[in-house]
């Protein structure tokens, strides 16, 4: 075979190298390689030989080398020769010596090196030759660079005294390159050499040679590198100072009781951050001597002092009766059911009973009745009258007493003229707030003890599977808490027994619609008294500046509930949707508040509830229940632990309704699937003339930095042109993984070759890199194909976003007091709250719930937030009755009762 004449140096380099130096890969080192007799001075030395880099995330490195004289260079990668078209070439001659020059590049990328990470380093080297010989360049070892997300050992809190060494442990996550570390105080980069008290360790510990009042502060370590920058939890340092007794004052005159005193004050220093308080008595009195105690009180001044001062009691005690007398008068006056003056406001809606159909004598209806107002009294039950009427105790234990057979009463009344005008000085007080009115994506109410309920409008999901009938539908005539009422929910009607509906009609069969962002304001959150006028608000994400460190995302839309700083004396529960796969090993999740300076902390780390915190989270598929006892705004966000850690993506696919021209666009939506995300789309999608055009999918997103790509195939080429002009577009991970962008999407558009065409049939695919992936098979018409478009179907603007007082609760108050009543006490039958847990599979919160004044009230609280509109009332009172209580009857509720 014949062989270009070109090619010769090339294959004699080749042979040389493989030949002379088989083992020289071992070698880091540039080595020489002479061919014998040929002139030393002619071989190939390098002006540039490749260096040690990393691969951040995906992208590829350039190694470069360069020699002269050189008639070939090659790259060789851990033993292997690069292919020769994989070389970017360019010759040029030596300035110095005028000798020819040759520079070599490559491209390494980082499926190359994981095909052996694990079993050794990969490294490449450059190999020149000339006609008098070969030099190897020294190698360049290629590495992947990376910084794992969880710290090794992470600094804790501690609280010191004055003048005492701290010492903050920090080893940062593994990471190639080992990472760089750095501390903040209070977000302030710590300087050794700016504050001599002050020294990083080489274990990366801060140390603090004498403890100072300034150092008491929140102390982050924070590691980096090339690939990313990663926060510790922060520390929270005290450093307190105990109290010490200034000296004792000088001793005082001599009193007429022939004492005198001195005093001492705990301030020398005061005690502070918690220090202890001074041990002793800041005051100290003994008699007087002999000399310095003088009687004089025998005198006539000293007996005319000591009348005057009875008499002026004397007057002030009659004084104190009158008055006292006044004002029992003036008490007696007043209208005699009038116990709490909360119940005179329209701040709640009152209820009256009415009986079911006869065929169905077990069930109560419970409706507004805007006629009446309740009277709720504090000791005793006050019927109002025009005339006197007697008064009877509530007595201790149950909730009610039994008048005639077994029978109770709860009396009504109508409202005055005196709660009208209550109600209009009422409103000028502070407990009202100016909030905004009119947005979709807020809601308001006027609340007070009774409680309540408030939910975002348009927030409720696509009709998802529902749990199907119960197996202890028998026992139902059996059990009186079954007698509950069919409400009625703006225009969806509520299921029963067996029937559940969905935005108003029936739904496909076992399925039912989900409650979105809600507010739950349970009974006693509010003082009695006092009327709060809540709202609760939902932010889109870029209205609202939420750093997040590191890999963090966020899951949950941004909620507000207010106003901030009011009382609260029972938690209330803030129900937010969100879009990550809960599993304790994948994922980290904190809960964030955004305080009134405007910055965000984290209030509570989910899976590390302190049961006696403001805080508490029952985290479901899909779902959060945050216990609250301050309002404010918050945002649930997560940082995964491993790649195993996935976001749910809604995938939905919009067209538009009418196309009048020869192009047609698709449009693919990539959503977080939350509420709010739907929400927007939708509302977009109506202003821009759109329909659904396929069922939405859902697509598992993983944290591992590949982006998101989409594509379309088999369009038919005889009716449609694609105008993509690549194979697909991609969405950015970060753009996916941050969580604060909505609406993301991309769009295909195609071309009709005639106007006629209205069939359309072809695939899209949206797949993540090394990850999950959907298909979606298009086959529809496009100028009359509306299948799809009732899928979206979000709740009338005419429901209710606000529920006040027993309208909000699907169960009756009292049969919830009694609940409470039998439940809240230790059983040592084991028939009590900890077994209705047990039952409602809330066993895991047992702490929290008995951190609490009534745990079984925190119990109900929570399977209202999670139940409402379409709670499954049959499970809940099966497990109540099956808690084995003694009294047969104690849920049994008569008419009369409501």
């Amino acid at each position: 075979m014949a062989v270009r004449p070109g090619l010769w140096p090339a294959l004699l380099g080749i042979v040389l190298t493989a030949w002379l130096h088989g083992s020289g890969a071992q070698q880091s080192a540039t080595v020489a390689n002479p061919v014998p007799g040929a002139n030393p001075d002619l071989l190939p030395h390098f002006l540039v030989e490749p260096e040690d880099v990393y691969i951040v995330k995906n992208k590829p490195v350039l190694l470069a080398c360069k020699a002269t004289p050189a008639t070939q260079i090659f790259f060789k990668c851990n033993g292997e020769w690069v292919r020769q078209v994989d070389h970017a070439i360019e010759r040029s001659t030596d300035d110095g010596s005028g000798l020819p020059a040759m520079e070599v590049r490559i491209n390494v990328s980082r499926q190359q090196v994981e095909k052996v990470f694990g079993l050794e380093e990969y490294w490449c080297q450059c190999v020149a030759w000339s006609s008098s010989g070969t030099t190897k360049s020294q190698k360049a070892y290629i590495r992947i660079a990376y910084l794992r997300k969880n710290f090794e050992q992470e600094p804790l809190a501690k609280e010191v005294s004055l003048e005492q060494g701290i010492v903050l442990p920090c080893r940062p996550p593994e990471g190639i390159p080992p990472a760089e570390v750095e501390w903040l105080r209070n977000e302030d980069l710590v300087d050794p050499s700016l504050d001599p008290n002050v020294y990083i360790t080489r274990e990366h510990s801060l140390v603090v040679r004498q403890a100072r009042l300034a150092d008491t502060a929140n102390y982050t370590c924070v590691a980096k590198n090339i690939v990313a920058r990663r926060r510790s939890a922060s520390a929270a340092v005290i450093v307190y100072v105990d109290g010490s007794w200034s000296p004792w004052s000088k001793w005082s005159a001599c009193g007429l009781d022939c004492t005198h005193w001195r005093s001492r004050e705990c301030s020398d220093p005061a005690p502070r951050n918690g220090g202890e308080e001074c041990r002793g008595t800041d005051l100290d009195t003994r008699n007087c001597t002999s000399d310095l105690c003088v009687h004089t009180a025998s005198g006539p001044e000293d007996v005319a002092l000591y009348v005057g001062l009875i008499a002026v009691a004397v007057c002030l005690l009659l004084l104190l009766l009158v008055l006292i007398l006044v004002y029992c008068r003036k008490k007696e006056g007043l209208d005699s059911d009038v116990a709490d003056s909360s119940i005179l406001t329209s701040g709640f809606q009152p209820v009256s009973i009415k009986p079911n159909k006869a065929d169905n004598p077990h069930l109560l209806t419970i409706q507004p009745d805007l006629s009446t107002t309740t009277t709720t009294c504090q000791g005793s039950l006050c019927p109002r009258q025009d005339g006197p009427s007697p008064k009877f105790q509530l007595a201790n234990g149950h909730l009610l007493s039994p008048l005639g057979g077994g029978r109770h009463t709860l009396h009504h009344s109508s409202p005055t003229s005196e709660a009208e005008d209550f109600v209009s000085r009422l409103s000028t007080q502070n407990y009202f707030r100016s909030l905004p009115r009119g947005t979709s994506n807020m809601t308001y109410g006027t609340f007070n003890f009774l409680g309540g309920r408030l939910m975002i409008p348009n927030t409720e999901e696509l009709c998802s599977p529902c749990p199907t009938a119960s197996p202890l539908e028998p026992l139902l005539p059996e059990l009186s808490l079954l007698m509950l009422p069919c409400k009625t929910l703006g225009q969806s009607r509520i299921h029963q027994t067996r029937g559940y509906t969905c935005n108003g009609s029936q739904t496909r069969e076992g399925y039912r619609s989900q409650q979105g962002i809600s507010l739950l304001i349970p009974p006693d959150a509010i003082p009695r008294g006092k009327i709060y006028e809540v709202y609760l608000t939902l932010h889109k994400p870029e209205d609202v500046r939420l750093p997040l460190a590191g890999c963090q995302t966020l899951l949950s839309p941004i909620v507000s509930c207010g106003p901030p700083g009011v009382l609260l004396t029972r938690p209330v529960i803030l129900a937010m949707d969100h879009c990550g796969e809960p599993c304790p090993e994948s994922w980290s999740l904190r809960l964030k508040k955004q305080s009134c300076e405007g910055s965000w902390e984290d209030v509570l780390h989910l899976g590390e509830e302190a049961p006696s915190r403001l805080y508490y989270c029952q985290l479901e598929a899909g779902a959060c229940y945050v216990f609250t006892e301050q309002l404010g705004r918050f945002a649930l966000v997560g940082e995964a632990l491993s790649v195993a850690a996935t976001k749910r993506l809604k995938l939905l696919l919009f067209a538009p309704v009418a196309c009048t021209s020869l192009e047609y666009n698709i449009r693919v939506y990539c959503l977080h699937d939350t509420h709010d995300a739907l929400k927007e789309v939708v509302q977009l999608e109506k202003q821009l003339g759109g329909q659904l055009i396929q069922e939405p999918r859902v697509l598992h997103f993983k944290d591992s930095y590949h982006n998101l790509r989409l594509s379309i195939h088999d369009v038919p080429s005889s009716l449609w042109k694609s105008k993509l002009l690549v194979s697909y577009q991609e969405i950015p991970f970060y753009h996916i993984w941050n969580g604060t962008q909505q609406c993301l999407h991309r769009t295909f558009t195609l071309e009709r070759v005639s106007p006629s065409t209205s069939d359309l049939a072809c695939k899209v695919w949206v797949w993540q890199v090394e990850g999950d992936g959907q298909s979606f098979n298009i086959n529809f018409n496009i100028t009359k194909d509306t299948r799809f478009a009732e899928l979206l179907a979000l709740e009338s603007e005419g429901g209710v976003p606000a529920l006040v007082g027993p309208s909000a609760f699907k169960i009756p108050f009292l049969i919830r007091q009694k609940i409470i009543t039998s439940l809240d006490p230790p059983c040592s039958r084991g028939a009590d709250w900890r077994t209705l847990a047990q039952k409602l599979h809330l066993d895991s919160h047992l702490s929290f719930f008995a951190s609490k004044p009534s745990p079984t009230a925190m119990i109900l609280n929570l399977w209202e937030a999670r139940h409402f509109p379409n709670g499954n009332l049959s499970q809940l009172a099966a497990a109540v009755a099956g808690l084995g209580q003694p009294d047969a009857g104690l849920f049994t509720v008569s008419e009369a009762e409501c």
